[in-house]
């Protein structure tokens, strides 16, 4: 059995190795196994002591509390106890406890420095609030005055959000009666104040579960829905904002750094959450709801139903939703916005819906509950489809077409329910426009995974060439062209599987041309075109024609950025073709071989998919504007803008930035700023494509202008996330590059850099067999050692890094010379015990040394003559090896040239270094003759 006072002392040992959670394992695996109080006293002391160092300032409090409890007049108990609670906010306790520190020990001077501090904090604090009390009490007569002045009510309300932002400003508005105050405000029916109100409370409850928990039973659900329910995209949006900061505070995500502060407070969420989420569903169905109203309750229901991460086993969120709200959402999607009683909607709506359904649909983890949602969509179908009633049917049909988008492999099972397909046919024959658009739209959708609808592939192209050659309307003759486009585009990137015959697809291809230019037609008619043409430009002929066409890719562009952000995945569906961005599989010729003589299809290449054809093809792009299109289209609202969209505009970027002559522009139109959200967030190969298009920038702009103001410390993660040896040997190098260039900007930068964990990657690739790769390590680790904490490293014992840096400078690539010299300069230079450890390093020190002092190329010579200098200067003895050696010679022949203005800077280091040799008395100065 183990002994506790062993386990003390090991818990110590680790204390002082600075490694806490073991520390804590031991004093805590102790403390249950002994009876004694005063051994008990000195554990609880001694973890309370680990949790000040980790931050965890609550338990730190309570374990001195315990050890206090044994022993009143411990002392370090108390002073822990006092550091625990000053940094929970709680000064006066903590002026109590050191007071009592001060009392037992009253000559310590920390003591009385500390009741000096605390004193003056808390008097501090007591000024603050009743300052803070007074300016809040000042802003809301400001606001709530009708009569004061406009430029005033700005002032007070803009100081308000502020206010509400800080936690001391925070509570002072919430303890005098603020949140009735906020209220009056939002009654008032002002736009403005209303999101002044709004905004201040969203600072209010960011962070803070038990503030946030008053706030919302104070406000009531009720009344937060409805001011979201209003027609004003701004006010909605801050609503929505608001009740997503109530939620991430409810359910424990984005807590301020509070360390325990409100550890004793244990609310029982639950309850609230699934309050929200029933208001929220209902909301959906609501007619008394705006389209914005709608689109934010479907983006809260989309970014906090389903799990974050697919491992956390729990999905009760999801599960109830589909239970309770599955019927609802259903009936949003299958709304048709031509027909009367229709919902309010955006151009967004049924989109961000069809998005919602595959995320709920995606997070159920058996098949039993799979058939759950596939029976409720079932029955929710057949309880519309009513051949007497052709409203009721079309909104059947609708909601098959939204599911499509959605889960496809649902969608395409509900269209093999019995009497859909016929349903669809009978609409495509119908008189009525509507009825014939609709069914258009549900064909084209159904018509996306060929491989599984086989009746589309039967039926199809029939079905929509006859619609096309009957109908007059253009709306419906874009759509059936579209579906038609699907179809033809089946063989993808295949030159040889061609549906359709030789010339076709550019037939239609011009034609979706000529309806995107047409600004006479309806915006959502157009986005079809645009649709079609995603499908089209899989046919290199077709993308070479469009990017030759620049009103229709201007008009493509413009589409892009207006408010229907529905049309963002075909538009990047089209660059990511027409830049031949997607992944294409490398055919092995052994296996190419094979498949001809087994009389096997082989996919073959189109002549201009060819390299050149690809180069001419994206200048056209960057030329007709493609960059503010990507940057617009980057900032959608998340709902819309889906992972797989993200990283189909990460491939264009990448593409876009291939040849360095084009990145200057890139960054001009402000590419470096919008590929930042993409290296961030998206799926694991667009984060990849964007981080490296970021490398490729970094490594040649100045990174100022690329990445102005703080965004340029988001650019470090990215590129250290390419150093990775899953990651290829281009994307390495491009990002040691990219680093090199941050790494000489600033010193925090640089700290950015060492805080991601660079540096131990950066070192494996100075070890590397590449040349390239050798060379940019060594340059960035040349950068990075001007830094203290790098500094700190190379003295540290027990490592080989300075050894490495003197060997590399023995290299006989000149860049990786030139660039260990340079960093075995700055190290020199920066201490002095690192001047004597090079001597030690390796036996060859002195050799590589005169190499680099006699090296053809000036700015290698400098820096060694720069070591040379530093060792002189750092101590006489080392000094006296070095004149002792051939060093003395070279210095002598180099110092002794006449003055020459090429190299004036390396002649004037030798003699630098002869004269501290003179002042040493290790050598004479030269006899005049």
């Amino acid at each position: 059995m183990e002994d506790p006072a062993q386990l003390k002392e090991e818990g110590n040992k680790y204390f002082q190795a600075d490694d806490y959670e073991n520390a804590i394992n031991s004093y805590t695996k102790a403390m249950k196994l002994t009876k004694d109080k005063s051994l008990q006293a000195i554990l609880y002391r001694n973890r309370a002591a680990c949790f000040l160092k980790t931050e965890s300032y609550a338990q730190a409090a309570s374990d001195a509390s315990r050890a206090i409890d044994i022993n009143a007049s411990d002392i370090k108990a108390l002073y822990r106890r006092s550091q625990a609670l000053e940094r929970l906010g709680k000064l006066d306790q903590a002026f109590k406890d050191v007071q009592r520190c001060a009392t037992i020990e009253p000559r310590n001077k920390n003591f009385q420095e500390t009741l000096r501090r605390l004193g003056a904090n808390i008097q501090e604090k007591l000024r603050i609030e009743f300052s803070t009390d007074a300016r809040v009490s000042n802003m809301f007569d400001i606001l709530l005055d009708g009569t004061s002045e406009k430029e005033k009510r700005e002032k007070a309300a803009n100081n308000l959000i502020v206010l509400g932002r800080e936690e001391a400003g925070a509570e002072r508005i919430f303890q005098n009666n603020g949140v009735k105050l906020l209220l009056q405000l939002i009654e008032t029916k002002n736009a403005e104040m209303i999101l002044a109100a709004v905004r201040t409370l969203s600072g209010m409850c960011t962070g803070h579960k038990a503030r946030a928990t008053a706030i919302l039973h104070l406000l009531g659900i009720d009344k937060i829905c409805m001011w979201m329910a209003v027609d004003n995209e701004e006010i909605s949006m801050a609503v929505c904002n608001l009740l997503q900061v109530i939620t991430d505070s409810l359910s424990g995500e984005g807590e301020k750094e509070q360390h325990g502060k409100e550890a004793a407070l244990v609310l029982d969420t639950k309850k609230d959450l699934k309050m929200i989420t029933v208001h929220l569903l209902d909301m959906l169905v609501s007619k008394k709801v705006s389209g914005q109203g709608r689109d934010q309750a479907l983006n809260l229901l989309s970014k906090n139903i389903p799990r974050k991460d697919l491992k956390i086993h729990d999905n009760s969120r999801t599960i109830f939703v589909i239970d309770s709200g599955l019927k609802k959402i259903l009936k949003v999607v299958g709304q048709v916005p031509e027909l009367p009683n229709c919902l309010p909607l955006t151009e967004n709506t049924r989109m961000i819906t069809s998005i919602l359904l595959n995320k709920l649909y995606d997070d159920l983890r058996c098949d039993p509950e799979r058939d759950n949602f596939r029976e409720i969509c079932e029955e929710y179908i057949k309880s519309k489809v009513d051949p007497q009633d052709m409203d009721k049917t079309l909104h059947a049909i609708q909601t098959v077409s939204g599911i499509m988008q959605g889960p496809f492999d649902l969608g395409n099972k509900l269209l093999g329910m019995t009497g859909v397909m016929e349903m669809m046919v009978a609409l495509c024959g119908s008189e009525r426009e509507i009825d014939q658009l609709v069914a258009v739209e549900a064909l084209i959708h159904a018509s996306t995974k060929l491989s599984r609808a086989t009746f589309i592939i039967t039926n199809g192209v029939t079905l929509l060439k006859e619609v096309y050659k009957k109908t007059k309307n253009e709306k419906i003759k874009i759509r059936a062209l579209v579906g038609l486009c699907k179809l033809g585009s089946a063989g993808g990137t295949d030159y040889g599987l061609r549906q359709f015959a030789e010339g076709s697809t550019e037939k239609l291809a011009k034609q979706c041309r000529k309806w995107l230019c047409n600004s006479s037609i309806d915006i959502r008619t157009r986005k079809w075109a645009v649709e079609g043409l995603a499908y089209l430009t899989l046919d290199a002929d077709v993308k070479d024609d469009f990017v030759e066409d620049k009103p229709a890719l201007q008009a493509m562009f413009e589409l892009a950025k207006t408010s229907d952000k529905t049309i963002l995945y075909s538009v990047a569906s089209t660059l990511v073709n027409c830049t031949n961005s997607y992944d294409v599989k490398e055919l092995v010729p052994e296996l190419v071989q094979l498949a001809q003589f087994s009389k096997q299809h082989v996919p073959e290449e189109h002549p201009k998919d060819k390299k050149d054809f690809v180069l001419k093809r994206v200048k056209r792009l960057l030329k007709a504007g493609v960059i503010s299109a990507l940057a617009c289209m980057v900032k959608a609202d998340s709902a819309i803008l889906t992972d797989q969209t993200k990283e189909l505009l990460a491939r264009v970027f990448l593409a876009l930035c291939e040849d360095p002559k084009d990145r200057g522009t890139i960054v001009a139109q402000g590419g470096g700023k919008a590929l930042i959200p993409l290296a961030l967030e998206g799926t694991d190969v667009g984060k990849v494509k964007a981080s490296h298009a970021l490398a490729k920038i970094a490594a040649i702009s100045n990174p100022d202008i690329a990445f102005p103001g703080e965004r340029v410390y988001e650019v470090v993660r990215p590129l250290v996330s390419l150093l990775n040896t899953e990651r290829d040997g281009l994307q390495n190098y491009e990002a040691l590059l990219g680093l090199t260039n941050l790494s000489g900007r600033s010193d925090k930068l640089r700290l950015k850099i060492i805080r991601e964990k660079a540096l131990p990657d950066i070192e494996n690739y100075m070890f590397e067999n590449h040349d390239q790769l050798r060379e940019a390590a060594t340059e960035c680790m040349c950068n990075l050692v001007v830094n203290k904490e790098v500094q700190e490293r190379f003295v540290a014992d027990g490592n080989d890094r300075l050894k490495l840096v003197v060997l590399l400078c023995g290299e006989d690539d000149v860049k990786v010379q030139n660039a260990a010299a340079g960093a075995l300069a700055m190290l020199t230079a920066a201490h002095k015990k690192l001047c004597h450890k090079m001597t030690q390093v390796t036996t060859q020190w002195l050799e590589i040394l005169q190499r680099l002092c006699l090296h053809e190329k000036l700015e290698v010579q400098h820096r060694g003559l720069v070591v040379a200098y530093n060792l002189i200067n750092a101590d006489q003895e080392l000094a006296k090896k070095l004149v002792e050696s051939e060093m003395l010679e070279i210095l002598t022949l180099v110092g002794k040239q006449a003055d020459d203005s090429k190299k004036q800077h390396v002649i004037n280091v030798a003699r630098e270094c002869l004269v501290k040799c003179m002042d040493y008395g290790l050598i004479k100065p030269f006899s005049q003759a």
